[in-house]
């Protein structure tokens, strides 16, 4: 079982406690922010048809985001989630007994699913900084290798694989072996940051691109993942794709969420900016937290889970005691600086 699974299977038996539930539970790096009104009003319109089922295999909202990515709906899969997408992936992709490779940690999900579909985990440790070794992963691929992921920016630590790394990457990864590149934080990422995602899939027909709804759309509860990619790959996942899987709710959302674009960029930004400094706090404090393009922050170091649950504040929990926090919410930024001011570690440098 994930340190993740087990900590909040403890956490849901505390039911009987003064508390049920902590003051912030930050483990799961959520939006801060409920959906927007005219997000709301989109998906009640959708609910009051809820006595309807959705389409059989799902076509408008591939349609929806395919027009927003500006690629063919044949490039496009959604599901229940990006997890629920990167399921269909490991599924379609590998068959039991291949490998998979990917840095350690990461998102407890690719562990857990490749358990699932029968594939063995092969795991490469972050470098010094919290950023993914890519000279290592290439060392790790192997004939078994029937899929590697990347993250960027990376889960947990929020770090960035530079745009040229990631085309050097890319270009001596073995043919015929896929990449995921799980991208669930690119809207956090700045313009000096972002990847054209149509230049990649140009050069790299193997390379699937993974997003979801539920991080800076704040969708998390509607469960609305997609990826893209060269058609031929996404018609192998597509075989895989759940009658009736997506709700209608999910394309009214969607399409209101791109309509509120302006509105939902500015959210992104206060978010980004309380990371900012909250980062700088905690640096401040001697913690070396790793410069963050998402909307969590990666503290590392023993003691820090036990210092924020001691103020009944729930983190990510890793086993060396660091923690990962969700971040955005003013109260709770609060909070993380008041548990963990006691804190005083020797600077360090992280970029």
């Amino acid at each position: 079982m994930s340190v993740y699974f087990a900590d909040r299977t403890r956490s849901s038996r505390r039911l009987g406690s003064p508390r049920m539930t902590p003051r912030f539970d930050l483990s799961l790096s959520e939006n801060p922010f409920p959906p927007l009104p005219s997000v709301l009003q989109a998906v009640g319109a959708a609910m009051a048809q809820a006595h309807r089922y959705p389409e059989f295999l799902p076509r408008r909202l591939p349609m929806l985001i395919a027009e927003h990515l500006g690629v063919r709906t044949d490039q496009v899969v959604v599901g229940s989630g990006a997890t629920g997408v990167a399921m269909q992936i490991l599924q379609s992709l590998t068959t039991p007994g291949d490998e998979i490779v990917y840095s350690t940690p990461t998102f407890d999900g690719y562990p857990i699913m490749a358990g699932m579909a029968g594939v063995e985990s092969v795991t490469v440790p972050l470098d010094t900084a919290g950023k993914q070794d890519l000279r290592a992963i290439l060392r790790a691929v192997s004939k078994r290798t029937a899929l590697v992921v990347l993250c960027r920016p990376h889960n947990p630590t929020g770090t960035v694989i530079p745009a040229d790394e990631l085309m050097a990457f890319l270009s001596e990864m073995p043919a015929q072996v896929p990449v995921l590149l799980d991208e669930a934080y690119v809207e956090f990422l700045g313009a000096a940051e972002y990847v054209d995602p149509l230049a990649l899939l140009d050069k790299h027909p193997d390379l699937l691109i993974l997003r979801t709804f539920s991080k800076a759309y704040g969708l998390a509860g509607l469960r609305i993942g997609y990826a893209f990619g060269g058609s031929e790959l996404i018609a192998r996942v597509l075989g895989l794709q759940l009658p009736f899987g997506m709700s209608s709710a999910a394309v009214a959302a969607v399409a209101a969420c791109y309509a509120a674009e302006p509105e939902l960029t500015a959210r992104i930004l206060r978010i980004t900016e309380a990371r900012d400094a909250l980062r700088d706090t905690m640096l401040a404090s001697g913690i070396a937290v790793p410069e963050s393009h998402a909307n969590f922050l990666y503290l590392p170091g023993p003691g820090i889970v036990t210092a924020l649950r001691r103020a009944d504040i729930v983190a990510k929990p890793y086993p060396d005691g660091s923690a990962r926090i969700a971040v955005g919410d003013p109260a709770a930024d609060h909070a993380v600086r008041q548990a963990l001011a006691h804190i005083r570690r020797p600077a360090a440098h992280h970029t």
